[in-house]
């Protein structure tokens, strides 16, 4: 009796089914208490800036991370990045987190798809086993690990005390190419760009940035006795100049301190060009495409690998050619091959391969460059490696896992979310598609606006109680945009012949200008080749990216857009003194915080504390500084207003700035009114970011403007707005070139060129050029059926 009676009681460790939140007051979350069950997918709703992600990855995931960080030893958490406490009263239910967000992967050079996934790495292996010539190890195939050779003497212990020496030789050998050191293209350098030879070094010759004499390379150059740094370059010696410009690192000592001398040309190939060329900063970029010419290696012809490994072969193809293959082709070719001795390896191998193909990136390959990747197949790519793990009751979290994705593909993430639920993981998702918090079991609402308006659970339930409750979220959630009724003519024509990028088939192509144009097809269609491929930035080309906007703690909203150089001559035009007093990165900086407003305080292993500096009070400038006014405020008053009050500010009265309110406008135009001028950009959300690079973008003078998924991170209400800023835009006389994947932007647009049918070698296609309306009556492409299902058509 009393065994039945055990077995109907619920086991007290199945009480421990929620999540609980209490007083969150992370970033804008206004002292937020939520339940989210476990073992369910979550999916957390709001306006772009609302605190989705401050209560997702800043409270829930950040606790998780450093309270497992806390169960290692002292001593290995010194070498762990140190996080601190979010602001939160209590969390309980906790699970191990594990967080796939947007971030793209390392820029390095080095790293392509399959460094980035270990694809290389079994890839290496099984030809070390199979390939014919045998070469050697895995070392031998990787365009990472260089050729070694080494001769010298060696001691033999012969016992008793006795020992002999013996001439050795040492060899290993490694798969890259010698030529190009494994980056797959050798560089030009324009010397002409590196210096002015009319000059000697003391004035100034060397054009370098960041090689100035007043600093520790003036120091190095005067003092290193290879020249004489007050002659010109141009009546250097043969000698002198080669140590200018190829001598290798060299150990000098000057003054009594250790130093490195290194050649003009090896300290750019370090510091510039081992990194990749995107993520370097603009006026360094700027200078790399202005000295460095690119050329594919002729001797390894672009692949990155020796002679050697190239020569040895499994079936006809060498490590380059099965790197080079789709990856949906490279699956079926490992699947052909049987070879026992190496059975748990291609079982491995082709595990991954087929992960790449379920999530949808079955058309990239595993040479592709890592940093080349769009911040959505970035997300995929490190989803991977979660799709076949035995891992349970973990806690995944996910930022917009439908970002870059055509409405046909995101039916696939779906699944992948729900099969990750059903193993029995708890799933939290931040979303604005609608097609993907359909499928959600519980939903959190976050608002009612943006950032201070935000902060606060508006509804939790389910989606069907969603749509009733009318939050912002709510009533959006069922909105279904209608076909323009009349679309604007042409005023000409951008021709476009024989584009080849990547998987482009010879397209040819007439893109209209003058009008609103929507690039539309499939992830891996070809979109972004054909337009970035064949209508470059510059020359009146305006180009706005998917790149994330990098920033400090130190950079602002103010800062970023150039707001504050017309606020800080203003002030020291009104005050008559210099305008480096109004920066809190110059000279106006609080001496005790050095212009950050807060003081940190290092505490080894465990968490640094960030306290408000008590001189400045957060303002972060000197009190002698904030006794200037101008309007009747001073610079850190002016800081702390919003975009909004800011305009209004700026825009009339004795503070009538209109260089500063011409900025504030293009904000206030994007939606980021709400926005408070001296907010870190640390704490803005996605959509923020993305939003205030647009604004910045648009003060570019160009006719043509060219925006890579510019809905990326905005919230359903927020897409209205964007929509009616390209028509300004358009309205203005400006062609504006739309790639979007969102059915409200397609049905939104004049001109749509539809690509694929597929991604990678099936698509590169025109597959449709027309109206929106006419895509919709034809529904001859996955798009016309996506988008005829949108309008309800």
């Amino acid at each position: 009796m009393s065994t039945a009676r055990q077995q109907s009681a619920p086991h007290v460790a199945d009480s421990h089914d929620l999540i609980r939140v209490q007083g969150a007051r992370v970033n804008n979350l206004k002292d937020v208490s939520v339940e989210i069950p476990k073992r369910r997918l979550t999916v957390f709703t709001g306006v772009s800036g609302s605190g989705k992600s401050s209560l997702v990855f800043g409270t829930i995931a950040a606790e998780s991370q450093r309270m497992i960080n806390e169960t290692y030893s002292a001593f290995v958490q010194g070498f762990m990045p140190t996080l601190a406490r979010p602001e939160v009263d209590l969390l309980d239910g906790l699970t191990t987190a594990i967080i796939v967000d947007q971030e793209r992967m390392g820029a390095n050079s080095r790293s392509t798809v399959g460094t980035a996934t270990d694809a290389n790495a079994m890839l290496r292996i099984l030809f070390s086993r199979l390939g014919q010539p045998h070469i050697g190890s895995p070392n031998a195939y990787s365009f990472n690990v260089p050729s070694v050779k080494a001769t010298g003497a060696i001691t033999v212990d012969r016992g008793a005390g006795k020992t002999k020496t013996e001439k050795a030789s040492f060899t290993r050998l490694g798969g890259m190419c010698p030529r190009c050191e494994g980056m797959g293209a050798v560089t030009d350098i324009d010397l002409t760009a590196l210096y002015d030879d009319s000059r000697s070094l003391n004035e100034g010759a060397i054009t370098i940035p960041g090689y100035s004499m007043e600093g520790w390379y003036g120091r190095i150059f005067r003092g290193c006795g290879y020249f004489d740094p007050d002659k010109p370059i141009g009546k250097f010696g043969k000698r002198e100049l080669h140590d200018l410009l190829h001598r290798e690192p060299t150990k000098i000592k000057i003054d009594g301190i250790n130093l490195t001398y290194a050649g003009l040309i090896p300290s750019i190939q370090k510091s510039f060009l081992a990194k990749d060329i995107d993520a370097l900063q603009p006026h360094i970029r700027a200078f790399v495409e202005r000295a460095v010419t690119f050329t594919t290696c002729p001797e390894c012809a672009g692949t990155r690998l020796s002679e050697e490994a190239r020569s040895s072969k499994i079936r006809g193809k060498n490590i380059a050619d099965v790197c080079a293959m789709q990856i949906s082709d490279l699956a079926a070719w490992v699947r052909e091959l049987e070879e026992p001795s190496v059975t748990p390896l291609l079982t491995g191998l082709q595990h991954l391969l087929d992960s790449f193909e379920k999530i949808g990136l079955g058309y990239l390959s595993l040479d592709r460059p890592s940093g080349t990747l769009s911040g959505g197949e970035a997300q995929r790519t490190k989803m991977i490696r979660h799709l076949g793990s035995s891992l349970t009751d973990v806690t995944y979290v996910f930022d917009e896992p439908t970002i870059g994705l055509h409405p046909h593909d995101i039916q696939r993430m779906n699944e992948l979310l729900l099969q990750l639920r059903d193993k029995g993981n708890t799933v939290l998702v931040v979303e604005h598609k609608p097609e993907a918090i359909a499928i959600a079991d519980h939903v959190v609402d976050l608002g009612p606006g943006a950032g201070t308006e935000g902060g606060a659970v508006c509804y939790q339930g389910t989606v069907e109680g969603l749509r009733a409750s009318g939050t912002s979220t709510g009533r959006h959630l069922d909105d279904r945009a209608a076909l323009k009724e009349t679309v604007r003519t042409p005023t000409g024509k951008l021709e476009i012949r024989g584009a080849t990028a990547n998987n482009l088939r010879d397209v040819d192509v007439d893109v209209p200008l003058g009008v609103l144009v929507v690039v539309t097809g499939v992830a891996g269609s070809g979109k972004s080749s054909l337009v970035h491929g064949s209508i470059p930035a510059g020359a009146g080309v305006v180009s706005i990216d998917q790149g994330a906007i990098r920033g400090s703690r130190r950079s602002n909203p103010a800062t970023y857009t150039g707001l504050l150089d017309p606020i800080r001559k203003a002030f020291a035009k009104a005050n008559g003194v210099k305008p480096a007093l109004f920066s809190a990165n110059s000279e106006g900086a609080c001496p005790s915080c050095n212009g950050a407003g807060v003081i940190y305080t290092d505490l080894g292993m465990m968490a640094g504390v960030a306290a408000p500096c008590e001189d400045c009070e957060g303002k972060r400038f000197q009190a002698s500084v904030l006794e200037y006014r101008f309007g009747g405020r001073d610079i850190s008053e002016v800081l702390a207003m919003s975009v909004t009050e800011a305009e209004a500010f700026f825009g009339a009265g004795e503070a009538r700035t209109p260089a500063a309110h011409a900025i504030l406008n293009r904000l206030a135009d994007v939606g980021l009114g709400y926005l408070s001028l001296g907010q870190p950009l640390t704490t803005l959300s996605g959509g923020e970011r993305q939003r205030l690079k647009l604004a910045t973008h648009m003060a570019e003078e160009g006719g043509v403007y060219v925006l890579d998924e510019p809905t990326t991170g905005l919230h359903l209400a927020d897409v209205e707005q964007l929509l009616s800023l390209l028509d300004r835009l358009v309205d203005a006389g400006k062609s504006v070139i739309v790639i979007e994947h969102h059915q409200a932007v397609m049905a939104h647009a004049d001109w749509i060129i539809d690509l694929g049918p597929g991604a990678g070698h099936d698509g590169g296609r025109i597959v449709f050029e027309g109206t929106p309306a006419d895509l919709v009556a034809a529904r001859s492409t996955l798009t016309g059926e996506h988008l005829a299902a949108y309008v309800d058509a």
